[in-house]
């Protein structure tokens, strides 16, 4: 039995928030989540890589740190982490295992989402980790994530319009829905946030009485001269490298720092040369990622809602190099025309594909989109698959970008498994 056929019957129950069914699971499991100390970790972006440097830093001064995060790009494996390493897939298979027995029969059915969580939580209290990084599936309040009374530090990393079929249609709803993961008089850390939804975080923070830090973002000691110039930064007087990409890492990094910082103050040693070496380290793959596609540089990230594509174009921006060929893939259920408006400009081209094994939406359809956003796009084609889209996109004077799908950046990476960072 392999991990996708334990987990394929829990697909069908889909997306169904609630706590219910993980907390009557979790307790059929000996309640593991009650014997792991957690940094909890929800925001519409930056959620991954704060995750990632968190890990890297405490790795760094020598503790047993577990890491969850969803989704995955290749391997279900690579959600649950220890030591910076993904589990094993048969040990995953065997944790799956034991959390399906624990399902009473009779009993709704947990959901996906929620049966491989209490495997992480399951994982992490056998292996004694000294900290759990964990980030929230979806939204906050009724993740199934959110289970823990008193989290070591819980952290919000910036709040924009996503998933709002599920979170509600306003930056007030969805921050409410983030906020829920804060827990009274534990120390919280909040990034930049709009005011609408700042007011609401503020709100929930002072009536739970939580220690907070509403983290800005590190400052760059001097300009990186090239594109693989080492950057260097500062926050709150601690110095670090910052090898991911993009200039929302100055704000993702000063998040994971001011959590280190929590955690000192509650007794961790953690010394700043523990801190240099570990964001020396980080790695967070599928994010401003550069790898190559037949000898031709290509740069590839997720930019699956408006707030990511933006990032994305900044960065672009930066590299001063036209046209872009942009080969994209969106599920349906994404803000299309915002992200178009994000990323298109005058000139560029278009090369749209269906994401495989998804919801995707149809290539044609985005096209209709796409031109009416941008009219001036020297060309917009669509393709039945992924490798007909990038063949068509390369040529040796532009820039070729793959992104608009976390699960598309999946496809690729699975198909060229060799698909290292460059």
């Amino acid at each position: 039995m392999d991990i996708d056929s334990i987990l394929q019957p829990f697909q069908r129950f889909g997306v169904h928030l609630g706590l219910e069914r993980i907390q009557k699971l979790l307790a059929n499991l000996g309640n593991p989540h009650h014997k792991v100390p957690m940094i909890h970790v929800a925001g519409t972006n930056g959620k991954g890589s704060v995750c990632a440097y968190l890990c890297a830093v405490l790795t760094e001064a020598g503790y047993r740190v577990g890491r969850y995060t969803s989704p995955h790009l290749v391997d279900w494996n690579e959600r649950i982490c220890l030591k910076e390493q993904a589990i094993s897939l048969e040990t995953l298979e065997k944790l799956l295992l034991q959390v399906q027995a624990a399902i009473p029969p009779g009993e709704e059915s947990p959901t996906q989402f929620e049966v491989i969580t209490a495997a992480a939580w399951l994982y992490f209290a056998q292996q004694q980790v000294d900290v759990a990084v964990v980030e929230v599936g979806l939204g906050g309040r009724l993740d199934a994530t959110n289970v823990c009374p008193n989290p070591l530090v819980t952290i919000i990393t910036s709040l924009s319009r996503e998933h709002w079929q599920n979170l509600g249609p306003t930056l007030a709803d969805i921050a409410r829905e983030k906020a829920g993961i804060l827990k009274a008089g534990c120390p919280a850390v909040v990034g930049q946030l709009p005011e609408e939804a700042r007011a609401v975080v503020q709100q929930r923070i002072i009536e739970l009485g939580c220690p907070v830090v509403w983290a800005e973002p590190a400052v760059e000691l001097g300009t990186a001269k090239t594109q693989r110039e080492e950057r260097r930064v500062e926050y709150q007087g601690i110095k670090y490298p910052l090898p991911l990409l993009g200039d929302f890492q100055l704000s993702n990094s000063a998040l994971a720092i001011a959590s280190v910082q929590i955690l000192s103050s509650q007794g961790w040693e953690i010394s700043e040369a523990a801190i240099a070496s570990g964001m020396a380290k980080t790695q967070w793959l599928g994010r401003l990622q550069w790898t190559s596609w037949q000898n031709h540089p290509l740069l590839i990230d997720g930019a699956h809602n408006p707030a990511a594509a933006i990032a994305l174009r900044q960065y672009v921006d930066t590299l001063d190099k036209s046209p872009i060929h942009w080969v994209m893939g969106m599920l349906s259920t994404k803000d299309h025309a915002d992200i178009f408006s994000a990323l298109l400009r005058k000139g560029d081209r278009l090369y749209l594909v269906p994401v495989p094994d998804h919801s995707s939406a149809d290539p044609e359809y985005l096209a209709t989109i796409a031109q009416n956003i941008c009219p001036e796009l020297a060309d917009c084609r669509t393709y039945p698959d992924l490798t007909t889209g990038l063949e068509a996109a390369i040529s040796p004077e532009s820039l070729l970008v793959l992104c608009g799908s976390l699960y598309l950046l999946g496809h690729f990476l699975k198909q060229n498994r060799f698909a290292a960072p460059t």
